[in-house]
């Protein structure tokens, strides 16, 4: 080999390198998308997963128990489902403008509750406590209605909302809205109240296990009947087959 050679030659190798691994760059850039971080899939390429919205807020744990959110869907209930108009299913269809307009809602705490029932000392009480997000308090909720409207002359009925969940990031306003949607929906011209108070505190003051949870007051204040799906082994109970009838057992007393 000449000098020439030898003196040249490493230069042809350093080149070859380079180019060589420039090509092998732009090969492997080109058909698996390797040294890049991004969300759009080329031709023949595999997506990058991009964190979302929650993956990057801070953890706010689990909602408390008997609640969910966003509200539970269940497809088997046509409570969850909208209808062409956009109404939620299972809402009442004959409502007024009037009836829709006189539907109320006041953020309040338990013992302003309690308050609330003391002012309808002379007629049977009935507190419903129940969630948006909760089927069987939506599926029942149509009935607790219903017994308004044939008995309001000597019941008095309250809702009581316990979709208030505690997080610090979700005050109790920011549920008024989505409440007031469904009480509208029913036509619930009656007291509706939605609580302010920590909800894990709520349960245990009321040893509240699950949702819906019905209060019957007697005419004179006095708590006679709780009903709860926790204290039967038959299935949940319901406004048609035990509430209503012990209503009107009160309503029979002298």
């Amino acid at each position: 080999m000449t000098r020439l050679a030898r003196d040249f030659f490493p230069h042809l190798v350093r080149v070859a390198m380079t180019v060589g691994g420039i090509a092998i760059l732009f090969v492997c850039a080109t058909l698996t998308g390797c040294g890049g971080n991004t969300s759009d899939s080329g031709p023949g390429g595999a997506e990058v997963p991009q964190p979302g919205q929650s993956a990057i807020e801070e953890d706010l744990g689990p909602p408390p128990e008997g609640q969910s959110e966003p509200p539970v869907e269940d497809e088997t209930l046509g409570l969850l489902e909208t209808s062409a108009d956009g109404q939620l299913a299972g809402a009442a269809t004959d409502l007024s403008q009037q009836d829709r307009q006189d539907v109320s809602l006041k953020l309040t705490t338990w013992d302003e509750a309690e308050q609330l029932v003391a002012s309808k000392t002379g007629r049977v009480v009935v507190l419903d406590f129940w969630s948006t997000s909760c089927v069987p308090c939506r599926r029942e909720f149509p009935h607790f209605v219903g017994l308004h409207r044939d008995l309001s002359d000597q019941v008095a009925c309250i809702s009581y909302s316990v979709d208030y969940s505690g997080r610090a990031s979700r005050p109790p306003e920011s549920y008024r809205e989505q409440v007031l949607e469904f009480l509208m929906e029913q036509g619930a011209t009656f007291d509706n109240v939605l609580g302010t108070d920590d909800p894990d505190w709520l349960q245990e003051r009321l040893d509240l296990i699950d949702y819906p949870t019905v209060y019957v007051y007697d005419r004179n204040g006095n708590l006679r009947k709780r009903f709860d799906n926790n204290e039967r082994t038959n299935g949940e109970f319901t406004y048609e087959a035990d509430v209503i009838p012990f209503v009107k057992s009160l309503l029979a007393e002298n």
